[in-house]
């Protein structure tokens, strides 16, 4: 395993913005690409509010053990109205993978969902102090922590995040990996961020790795600290959409990047985040 040598030297963001922000109502499935959004403690409001869990365990279903649930990225979530601060979260609305519309408001959700996943499962809302559970498939690649098995992972108390609530990727590593793996097609939704950050030119490498530690100022209000890299899995290989399955992604990641790709965020001030807004480091 190699660290990829190219990096930014100073870590600094001149000049960089907002190029995309990205909500995921449901955990695993396909999201929403939004122009604005409210950020608060819980980070992008309403984001992976909701889950698909396995009522024989208890664990959440999801992208990260495809042998057993299949592709979630034939899902897909968005919420019908933008959600509020203060208010109670809007229906979402799930498109399955026949194109089928259906609602969270529906009562026979939990059912509509089984059937299109050939297994039984609830449609859950995470909530207060509960803990969830969920499982992980790691495939034979070179360069990860497990090597074909699959493993159990616990989210943060009352989410259904992985490890933290704001996960951030820049231009400069996407450019990076494409670099290292012109075969592969690196593209942001492969990664499923948060707040997508274009950086200029000169920045190069996996420039936002430098900023863990660092505080980043998002437009006039939102304030992140960064606290971590965020390791990849087999999700980042699947399929979805036009993007073919390809292992190439992830074993690129791990042999040049410690299979680490973006970095994860707390947030410290809330407040409306916006496509071009500034990012600068604090």
């Amino acid at each position: 395993m190699q660290t990829d040598p190219s990096h930014s030297p100073s870590g600094q963001v001149q000049g960089g913005s907002v190029a995309a922000l990205w909500r995921y109502p449901v955990k695993s499935m396909m999201g929403e690409e939004l122009n604005a959004a409210e950020v608060t403690e819980r980070g992008l409001l309403g984001d992976r509010h909701f889950a698909v869990v396995d009522p024989a365990t208890g664990k959440v279903a999801g992208a990260k053990n495809p042998r057993k649930w299949g592709n979630f990225f034939d899902f897909k979530a968005a919420y019908a109205e933008p959600p509020k601060p203060g208010s109670v979260l809007p229906t979402v609305r799930l498109t399955l993978p026949d194109g089928t519309l259906v609602t969270s408001e529906q009562p026979d959700l939990s059912r509509i969902l089984s059937d299109a996943l050939g297994r039984e499962v609830a449609f859950a809302e995470a909530r207060g102090t509960e803990e969830s559970t969920a499982e992980e498939y790691w495939p034979d690649i070179e360069g990860l922590d497990y090597r074909n098995t699959v493993t159990d992972f616990e989210m943060p108390e009352g989410t259904f995040f992985d490890i933290a609530v704001v996960h951030l990727l820049t231009t400069a590593t996407i450019d990076r990996l494409r670099e290292l793996y012109p075969e592969g097609r690196f593209e942001v939704r492969r990664f499923r961020p948060n707040i997508v950050v274009s950086t200029p030119p000169e920045q190069k490498g996996f420039v936002e790795n430098e900023w863990i530690g660092r505080t980043v100022a998002v437009g006039d209000e939102v304030r992140l600290r960064v606290t971590e890299p965020c390791p990849r899995c087999v999700m980042i290989t699947l399929p979805q959409g036009d993007l073919p399955r390809d292992p190439g992604i992830l074993r690129t990641a791990a042999r040049h990047a410690e299979a680490n790709v973006g970095v994860y965020a707390d947030v410290i001030a809330g407040g409306t985040a916006r496509r071009g807004d500034p990012v600068t480091l604090v």
